[in-house]
Formats: structure tokens, sequence, C-alpha cells
């Protein structure tokens, strides 16, 4: 008999509910984003993120077990995220997953959400440790080594601003909105990326990152002219974060020795990364691997995937006395 995970996810803005069956097989995958909601704030607003969390679980799920054509009673397995993230909305899911798996008698997983996005890369024909993860997101910027699926050793991190940070910042300086990633991505193919010479602070400075001079100098340039082409000046900034995280990424496999790096995240959607991380790569002799669109952004298929694979590997379940951890780190 197949086995059958739910996965909920609420780290932040997007409402997931995902429902796995065996390992990796995503049966369903639905995902409510806030953004327009928050976008009036320039960013998200926790209180207002959990209010909409507790609205939009019941019908997504009712929505997931339609298309999964199952019902509550075939669950085996529940996870949820429990950190890190904004406290109040990773209430609202933790609680959610820790009610049901007790109503259902069914074990229970709180999920890491960064090993979860590792975890958007597991399945059949896709890869295989050890390989290098670069975990780019609006929350976190890192460099992690996985040895193996659920063991991992963080090689570098950034030291202020995510780079998802830095792109939703100068989205708001220049006036473009939140989410200011697909925004910046979409506007930056119509200008010159050598128009601004902005700075790639610590590029040839270990494994670690910085995106707040990155960030100021942008905002010198938009308040120090009075004219200049907006696609220009968003393309040069792109740039120089593309360009940092390419040669880190390289660098740490190298010095580890894998011959693989997988991104993962919301900034994983980058077309600009997509296409020069890879480029460089190559002429290393590295491969490389993005996952699609839909896990990119935060969702329950992720999480879902990650607790089959901790039920499958007969890990403990977490204690129904698990808190949110809002900090949690990996690796």
């Amino acid at each position: 008999m197949p086995i059958y995970t739910l996965g909920l996810e609420s780290s932040c803005d997007e409402t997931g509910v995902g429902i796995i069956e065996g390992a990796s097989k995503i049966l369903a995958n639905k995902i409510y984003s806030q953004s327009e909601i928050h976008e009036k704030y320039g960013g998200v607003v926790p209180e207002i993120a959990s209010r909409n969390h507790l609205k939009k679980f019941t019908p997504l799920l009712e929505e997931a077990l339609d298309e999964a054509n199952l019902s509550l009673s075939d669950l085996d397995v529940v996870g949820a995220t429990y950190g890190p993230g904004l406290v109040g909305p990773l209430l609202v899911g933790l609680s959610l997953g820790k009610s049901l798996a007790y109503s259902l008698e069914v074990p229970f997983y709180g999920i890491n959400h960064l090993e979860a996005h590792v975890f958007a890369h597991f399945g059949p024909g896709k890869v295989a440790p050890p390989f290098l993860a670069l975990l780019v997101s609006g929350g976190h910027t890192s460099l992690i080594l996985v040895r193996e699926w659920g063991e991992y050793r963080r090689l570098g991190e950034t030291r202020d601003d995510a780079v998802g940070e830095a792109f939703d910042k100068v989205g708001h300086m220049t006036g473009i909105g939140y989410p200011a990633g697909p925004k910046i991505d979409k506007l930056s193919k119509d200008g010159d990326p050598s128009s601004f010479a902005f700075p790639r602070p610590m590029l040839d400075e270990g494994l670690d990152f910085s995106f707040a001079g990155l960030k100021s100098a942008v905002s010198r340039e938009v308040n120090g002219r009075e004219n200049f082409f907006l696609p220009d000046l968003l393309a040069s900034f792109q740039e120089a974060a593309v360009e940092t995280l390419t040669e880190k990424a390289i660098r740490a496999a190298r010095q580890e020795e894998v011959g693989h790096i997988s991104v993962m995240g919301g900034v994983s959607a980058n077309s600009r990364l997509r296409e020069r991380l890879s480029a460089a790569a190559g002429e290393y002799g590295l491969t490389t691997s993005f996952p699609p669109l839909a896990l990119c952004t935060d969702n329950g298929a992720m999480i879902g995937i990650t607790a089959a694979h901790k039920y499958k590997n007969r890990e403990e379940p977490s204690g129904h006395e698990l808190g949110p951890s809002p900090s949690l780190n990996l690796g």
C-alpha cells in the first residue's frame, strides 16, 4: 500500500499544502500567495500573514485532497514547518499539523524549512549527494555541503542582508513594489548590466556573503541622480548579485571537491542566475540543477517530501509539544 504524506508550509506569506505519495511523487501542491496583500506595506506584516494563513489552510487542504483523490483518513504522515520564519505564521501551520496528526493518530514531523528547500531536489532521476546546495531566498543566503540526505555542513552564509532581501529593498527604493525579485528579473532584460559599476562585496573573501554594501550603492545612485534608465540600474544590480553568488558557489564546490551545485529558494527562479551559474559551472566541469518554478518559492510539497523521507528512514516523530523556532538554521 502506498504511503501518503501531508505537508504544510506557513513560514512567511505563502500558505502551502502538499500531498506526497511514497517518497517524492507530488499528488497535489496548492499555494496561496499573500504578496498582493503585503505589497502596499512594502514587506510582510506578520499579524496579517497569520490571519490569512488561518483563512486559507482549510480550503487549500480540501482542494489538495480533492486533487489527490484522497480523504483525511487516507493520510499516513503529517509534516509542518516549525522554523525558521515568522513566529505567528509558523504557529498557525504547526498547530494545524500537530492537531491533524493527533486526531488521525499518525506520525507528525516538524520540518526545518531550509532542509525542505534542499529536498525540493529529492526524487528519482534527480541529484544525489554529495553536492553543494546554494540556498538563496528572502531570508537566507547560504552555501551548504550536502553529504547525504539529512547530513549537512554549512560552509558560508550572509553576514547581513540575504540576497532576496536585497532584491526587495532595491525594489522598494526604485518604486517597483513587493515582491521585487520577479519584477527585477523581467525589467533587467531591457537593461545594460554594465551601465552602473556596482560593488561585489566580499567577492574574493572566503565563502560568506554581504549584500548590504551593494544595496547601499544602489541607494546612492537612486538618490543622487535626477534621471536614469531604470532597467539599466536594475540589470547592473542584478548582475552584481548574480556574479557574487556564482563565484562563491563555484569556489565552494571546487574547495569541497563535489561535482554538482543545486540551487534552491525563491531566488533560484531568477533567470540570470540560472543562465550565468550554469555557464560558469560548465567551464569547470561542474553540473547544476534548479527546482521547477513551482518548487522554488515556499510550498507544502517540499515539506511533505521531507517528512516522507524522515518517516521512511524511521526517524523519531516530533513531540506534540514542539513549538515554532523562528531562528532555526541548517548545518
